[in-house]
């Protein structure tokens, strides 16, 4: 076994990793850019070495950089975690050629199942059925277009070098075929650095099924059953689970097995995860094979009880695989649900900042959370936005998912923008909790889901507002005279009266309530409601809640006029708005679009003095691993244009000047 382990990766997978080798007596050793000299991987491992600017190309992507740092260190081993480095075939080469073992499979096989069309082959060659599609040298525009044509619309563009969803397109007819294409490859250059594609026909509603493997250097292979991964947006998985609920165990036999053949169809060591589409009718189709840990690995631990990273150092030292096929067993089921900073409501922008609270549940039973931030940390602009997984295990699915809803309704973060209100209504959605979705599911109900939830009732309204109010009573200035109602900030008025607030959420709704009272006995008026309410802080972030005889204990944070409120049956994040708000005047705004996120611009698509419509291209923005489309707001003229291709620009910045004089109609 090693006794020094670098983690050539960052944040979540950097703590998840560290956590092994504490529990295994290893000495752990991070990496970390100047933006990362103060994160929470950092401040966990045993040690840090410093490896560059906040660019990953620049340090994380840096392979000779990681292994001077593994030198300086001292290191024996080298964990790749997942994403930057961990399936490039030349840090594998770079370990062998310094005598460090690398934590993952041989190089010449991460080579040839990072090559999609290569993986196509073998695969293939080996009797596992693939999707219908066209993988060939001859990668010009037209040579595509022809095979796109052959395998007829719609298709789906996938780079040849990557997984992820990183530059993959639908192209759904022949009239969009250059705008997909050029958009794909240059997203799979800048991911890659490769933009050769493969041409794919595209499965209406497949199930998105993959199956877990190990193989040591012995020859032995096993697999660790399967994960579904349905719940995807933009090809990204947001939501696994394991087992899949679409598997029965005639599937389940036949998937496994064919993941097994294709591990030992590469000469695999290490772990890696098989992917597979499943049609309805119960065929599957190989889709690519990643060889690395997969982000989604907490759910097969959960079932199995194996630590995963455990398994990958003990192979990687040249042990044999800890347990046998017929020793390994699944038990439960396990919900994962990834929390991003982004914004579901604007397109999935990309937050950034620092987190002022991050609240999850603690001890929970059967709850996992894994993270690479804590309160105070901030969210960067050059990494993946993934902030936590949420891991629920219970004895069946039902009692998984109840469980995951739970911990979501009180899991809150202040600070960016986060994705919780989508889990939180995707966990509750029917289609969810019948099991019922494909890969294509949330993107074609999107705006369905979204706002699907129920609206936040009387009882998430009267703990916000009580919450407000205790802030209000408990602040410095509140009250000259606690005794007086004169100086109480409750809005008394001789002659009745109280606070009145309104609050909205992100799909539009909004309600009014008023709140009279002081120190915590109020009275609340809802409609012609008059409802007793007494509040008490059980502790900084929970409510004591009680609304004539019925009784909450309510999860209540506050940043400012946003208020996020969780209860047992589920979490709400409102905002306190004004009573009588004065119309904004759009017309202004929409002249000067500005940058919806801190990003690089990476196209420019209209020049000075160009005639514009409404919803034409003005540029693209790339930020935090993806892609952004700024459209004009009005039709007119382009009067300016603030930046070049590859300049980088905050959030809200001005870009773009539209002249719409002598447009009558917007």
């Amino acid at each position: 076994m090693f006794s020094r382990i670098l983690i050539a990766n960052r944040g979540e997978i950097a703590c998840r990793i560290i956590k092994t080798c504490r529990r295994l007596g290893i000495h752990s050793i991070a990496v970390y850019s100047t933006a990362d000299a103060d994160a929470r991987h950092v401040r966990e491992a045993d040690e840090a070495v410093a490896i560059g600017p906040p660019e990953p190309g620049a340090s994380y992507l840096q392979v000779d950089r990681i292994i001077e740092a593994a030198r300086q260190s001292g290191a024996d081993g080298i964990h790749p975690g997942y994403g930057f480095l961990s399936e490039n075939p030349l840090l594998a080469d770079a370990c062998r050629s310094a005598g460090i073992a690398f934590i993952g499979p041989p190089a010449e096989v991460i080579r040839a199942m990072g090559s999609k069309r290569r993986a196509r082959e073998i695969m293939a060659g080996a009797g596992i059925p693939v999707v219908p599609g066209y993988e060939g040298e001859h990668q010009d525009d037209q040579s595509l277009l022809d095979q796109a044509r052959h395998i007829g619309f719609p298709v789906i563009l996938k780079p040849s070098a990557g997984g992820g969803g990183k530059g993959m397109r639908i192209v759904r007819s022949e009239q969009r075929w250059a705008e997909m294409l050029t958009g794909a490859r240059r997203e799979s250059r800048a991911a890659f650095g490769d933009d050769q594609m493969i041409v794919e026909r595209y499965l209406a509603r497949p199930r998105h099924v993959e199956v877990q493997v190990f193989a040591d250097s012995h020859g032995s292979v096993v697999h660790l059953f399967e994960r579904e991964c349905s719940i995807q947006r933009r090809h990204q998985k947001i939501i696994e689970e394991a087992p899949s609920p679409a598997v029965d165990e005639d599937i389940r036999s036949r998937l496994t097995s064919a993941a097994v053949a294709a591990a030992r169809a590469v000469g695999y060591q290490n772990a890696g995860t098989v992917e597979f589409l499943l049609d309805e009718d119960g065929s599957f189709y190989f889709m690519e094979m990643n060889t690395r840990l997969q982000v989604e690995h907490p759910v097969t631990e959960a079932i199995t009880g194996v630590d995963l990273v455990e398994w990958q150092l003990r192979i990687a030292a040249g042990d044999p695989l800890p347990a046998g096929q017929e020793e390994i067993a699944s038990h439960g089921h396990a919900i994962e649900a990834r929390v991003y900073a982004e914004n579901p409501f604007n397109d999935f922008l990309p937050s950034t900042g620092r987190i002022g609270r991050f609240l999850h549940p603690v001890g929970a039973l059967d709850l996992r959370v894994d993270t690479g931030f804590t309160d105070g940390d901030a969210v960067q602009i050059h990494y993946d936005p993934m902030i936590a997984k949420i891991i629920a295990w219970g004895e069946d699915r039902d009692q998984a998912v109840d469980r995951l809803r739970r911990a979501l309704a009180r899991t809150m973060i202040t600070g960016p923008t986060t994705n919780l209100p989508l889990l939180r209504r995707v966990a509750g959605h029917p289609d969810f909790l019948g099991a019922g979705m494909d890969t294509g599911y949330l993107d074609r109900h999107l705006g369905d889901v979204l706002c699907a939830g129920p609206a936040a009732g009387d009882v998430a309204l009267i703990a916000a507002a009580c919450a407000l109010q205790m802030d209000q009573d408990d602040s410095p200035e509140s009250a000259v005279d606690p005794h007086s109602p004169w100086d109480r900030s409750d809005g008394w008025r001789a002659g009745g009266g109280g606070a009145r607030m309104r609050f909205a959420d992100a799909c539009g709704d909004s309600r009014e309530l008023g709140l009279a009272g002081w120190g915590g006995r109020y009275t609340a008026l809802i409609g012609d409601r008059c409802l007793p309410v007494t509040a008490s802080r059980l502790d900084p972030d929970h409510l004591d809640v009680r609304i004539g005889d019925d009784e909450y204990q309510a999860t209540v944070l506050t940043d400012g006029d946003e208020c996020f409120v969780g209860l047992d049956f589920g979490g709400f994040e409102i905002r306190r708005v004004p009573l009588f708000p004065s119309a904004a005047d759009r017309g202004e705004e929409d002249l000067h679009p500005v940058a919806p996120m801190p990003g690089r611009i990476v196209a420019i698509h209209v020049a000075e003095g160009e005639r514009v419509e409404r919803g034409d291209p003005l540029l693209v923005l790339e930020g935090m691993k993806m892609e952004y489309t700024l459209a004009a707001p009005v039709g007119g003229v382009v009067a300016r244009i603030y930046f070049r291709e590859g300049d980088m620009v905050e959030a809200d910045t001005r870009l773009v000047d539209i002249d719409n004089a002598g447009d009558s109609e917007q």
